[in-house]
């Protein structure tokens, strides 16, 4: 028997600075104040407390992040702070900062849709019991109660979210994605109306995330028997001294790269998408569609950037082949959908494409020529139009109805132009953003992560890109001919008039994506002070 005796010198007391980790302490400590709501608070005095609650941490954490926004500068220069260890479990950059804020803006964007009541008659969207069978005397009974749970799944949500994008390690990083994933899969359950499309949507979500945490989790243990380490630093230094097996290093970066390009819903591991979109509450489709794909990509170019910095030569090819396949099938397949919903997953899929082009692009300040923008800097810009673009688009879907509820199908917005032209107006101009016309964010956020990669030589991705934005014009374009250029029928849908929490996230939305294509410079120069990822 082998006796282990501990030497005061083999513990080292992790360095922890509180402050810089408050927005994620916030964001935790809400969600489970959220938790102790539902268990000692009477039910109709849930839903205020939980949605002020929520607006409230995600606000302060917000904030927080904004104070600290004032060192980005500093940040940048090189001298981020890695918390817990010494080469740092929770990397504080100025990429995290950015990240963080940007995941905290979509929160408070899906707190204000979550927390809509008006539209279903007094209640929210999401089922009164979630565990009631749809069409029992169980359902019935609870057909007019709000299911308030959902706000600490969203803040726990969030602050995995918050991890993800800072994680140091590769068992951080496996961690932060369960606690973002494990919400998700349940709030995409959760819908009032068409329980068994939504529950579906779930468990299709639940099993494939599971499959790709499984990829991700293999692939930790790979990259540690190739570098003897976790910490994205040490396994940068392993692959820069070409230590250690180059097999376990390409076998453990693949499967790694495909638990996040599951995240991201890149093809070919895109197939969960539409279904999860379609069948999850639009407002948990909407944050889902803006939040996850920030914290992914957050996450997925930090792995890239800083553990296989090195490597690019590497992973380079794999991504060439993979955004083109994104690319082409998120087009092609959005052309022949019938459904809003639908439409819009694939066309998300498409957007996953053109940012991992951008993602092809030079890295680095010493790489590229003066005033030229990063791939990191056009990524992050690109997720900013995006994220607003999307989480406004799926708001809108929210409100187009008839006596059975939400009506997703494109052939029911007929002549919606004419009986709601507001509403239109606004749709209309969220769907030429993600077409990328100019005046609008989607053009910008385009030309940004084109530009990188055509500096980087990836010209042959960006052909295609280029060829897959024309041919998605047309399907966002029908819609716009559907709404304006069709006269209304019988089977047309009305618009819901929403309340002021559903209005704000529109309003704002439509605002960003309007004056983000026309003043894009003070959010690009936000991106380029943030620097690059602490190594």
């Amino acid at each position: 028997m082998i006796a282990l005796v501990a030497t005061p010198d083999t513990f080292v007391k992790p360095h922890i600075s509180y402050n810089e980790l408050l927005p994620i302490l916030v964001v935790f400590a809400a969600a489970c104040l959220g938790v102790l709501i539902e268990a000692f608070l009477p039910r109709e005095r849930r839903y205020l407390s939980q949605l002020g609650v929520a607006s409230i941490a995600l606000v302060v954490a917000l904030i927080r992040v904004v104070i600290g926004a004032g060192d980005l500068p500093r940040l940048g220069a090189g001298t981020a702070r890695g918390l817990f260890g010494s080469q740092g479990t929770v990397a504080i950059d100025g990429p995290t900062m950015f990240l963080w804020g940007l995941v905290l803006v979509f929160g408070l964007g899906g707190v204000l849709l979550f927390g809509e009541r008006r539209v279903e008659g007094g209640v929210s969207a999401f089922a009164g019991q979630a565990a009631a069978l749809p069409g029992t005397e169980s359902e019935r009974q609870s057909a007019g109660l709000d299911h308030t749970e959902v706000y600490p799944l969203l803040l726990f949500a969030i602050g995995g979210m918050m991890l993800f994008v800072a994680a140091g390690d590769l068992l951080t990083m496996f961690v932060a994605l369960e606690v973002l994933s494990l919400p998700l899969y349940l709030l995409c359950g959760l819908a009032r109306r068409r329980r068994l499309l939504s529950q579906e949507a779930a468990m299709k979500y639940f099993l494939l995330g599971a499959f790709s945490s499984g990829f991700f989790l293999y692939g930790v243990a790979l990259i540690y028997g190739y570098a003897g380490s976790m910490d994205f630093g040490a396994i940068n230094e392993a692959v820069l001294n070409n230590t250690g097996n180059q097999t376990l290093l390409v076998l453990g970066m693949g499967m790694l790269t495909v638990g996040l390009l599951f995240k991201v819903g890149a093809a070919p591991f895109q197939a969960w998408m539409p279904d999860v979109y379609q069948g999850a509450p639009t407002a948990v489709t909407a944050f889902m569609a803006a939040a996850t794909k920030a914290a992914a990509f957050g996450a997925l170019l930090r792995l890239l950037y800083v553990a296989f910095g090195s490597a690019r030569w590497t992973w380079q090819p794999m991504m060439w082949v993979i955004a083109i396949l994104t690319m082409v099938v998120g087009t092609v397949l959005a052309l022949v959908q019938s459904d809003m919903k639908r439409m819009l997953a694939y066309s998300s899929i498409a957007h996953t494409g053109f940012l991992l082009t951008g993602v092809l692009g030079l890295q680095g300040i010493s790489e590229i020529h003066p005033g030229q923008i990063t791939s990191l800097q056009a990524v992050m810009f690109y997720l900013v139009t995006y994220g607003l673009t999307t989480l406004g688009a799926f708001a809108v879907v929210g409100l187009v109805r008839d006596s059975a509820g939400e009506q997703s199908t494109i052939m029911r917005w007929t002549g919606l132009g004419k009986h709601s032209p507001v509403v239109a107006g606004v749709f209309a101009l969220f769907l030429l953003s993600m077409a990328g016309i100019p005046l609008t964010s989607g053009f910008v956020g385009k030309w940004a992560v084109f530009e990188v990669a055509l500096a980087a030589g990836a010209w042959p991705v960006v052909i295609v890109a280029v060829l897959s934005s024309a041919a998605a014009a047309f399907f966002y374009v029908r819609v716009i001919v559907v709404m304006y250029f069709h006269e209304p029928d019988e089977q047309s849908a009305s618009v819901a008039h929403p309340s002021a929490l559903t209005a704000t996230a529109i309003g704002i939305s439509a605002a960003a994506t309007l004056v983000l294509g026309i003043v894009p410079g003070p959010v690009l120069d936000l991106a380029r002070v943030a620097g690059q990822f602490i190594r």
